[in-house]
């Protein structure tokens, strides 16, 4: 028998709290529907008040499908699927401070994300996400024209790569730099969601670089437009982390942005990525 499951909507363009339910135990596979089917429709959902180990964590992950073990963050020890996502009170920067969406520079990106909160600083470090669905929709109908059949160009370099600015920033979050960052790959701009079959947008500030065949300069002027627009307020949705909440979201139609306001404290999170395929037009 499925376990009743509280949803609390936390904007009108994404984002909903899913109340009832303990992460750790074993959930059965009508409860996992439910679970499932609100992550769908509100793009990121957020669990409060869990207690999960390491294993527990990667347990639940898996109901969704296989782990995307990140190439460049530091590893949990002992669980080379779980990324550190940290913050030591000596950093300026921190780990996902602009927007963007995770794994866009693989051929095949993220599926999904699960971020749970380790250790939290006093005040701050909130997360921003953005619905891509809601930034296409809202776009004019000659913009949906020009965009559709676009190809955009995406890159770890800026973030990963040799000469990122994580070199000289981030001292103590740790990054395994590399030249496999400046791959690059091609993503339709406007892109089908496998699961829901609602059309939106998929390029992004951290790892966008260009439009296919167009260089960086004749790109600009499109992209950041298109970056400003996907971040209006009305298409976003805060989230203020609490002690044992986590976060899931679509990384397939959604963004996030990661609040760099809590200088001189520490922040832990886990993060395990759940593995994706080809976005398609």
């Amino acid at each position: 028998m499925a376990r009743r499951i509280d949803i609390r909507p936390v904007s009108g363009a994404l984002g909903a709290e899913i109340r009832g339910l303990d992460l750790g135990a074993d959930l059965d596979n009508s409860t996992m529907a439910s679970v499932r089917e609100v992550f769908f429709e509100h793009g990121v959902v957020f669990f409060m008040d869990q207690d999960l180990t390491p294993e527990q964590q990667l347990s639940f992950a898996r109901r969704f499908g296989g782990i995307d073990v990140n190439k460049f963050f530091e590893q949990v020890d002992g669980y080379p699927e779980i990324a550190q996502v940290r913050k030591e009170p000596g950093d300026t920067a921190n780990i996902g401070g602009g927007w963007h969406t995770d794994h866009s520079y693989d051929e095949d990106p993220a599926m999904g994300s699960m971020l749970y909160a380790r250790e939290l600083p006093e005040t701050g470090g909130d997360t921003m996400f953005a619905s891509m669905y809601a930034a296409y929709d809202a776009l004019s109908p000659g913009m949906k024209e020009l965009l559709d059949g676009m190809k955009a160009v995406h890159s770890g370099a800026r973030a990963f790569g040799p000469n990122s600015k994580a070199n000289t920033e981030n001292r103590s979050a740790q990054f395994r730099l590399s030249e496999v960052a400046e791959n690059e790959v091609e993503h339709p701009v406007v892109c089908t969601h496998a699961d829901s079959g609602r059309k939106h947008l998929y390029v992004n500030g951290g790892f966008t670089t260009r439009f296919a065949d167009m260089t960086v300069e004749e790109s600009a002027p499109l992209l950041q437009f298109l970056y400003q627009h996907a971040a209006r307020p009305e298409f976003t949705c805060r989230f203020r982390w609490q002690p044992g909440a986590m976060a899931f979201w679509d990384n397939r139609c959604t963004q996030h942005f990661a609040l760099n306001d809590y200088h001189g404290q520490r922040r832990l999170m886990h993060r395990v990525t759940i593995q994706g395929q080809r976005p398609s037009a």
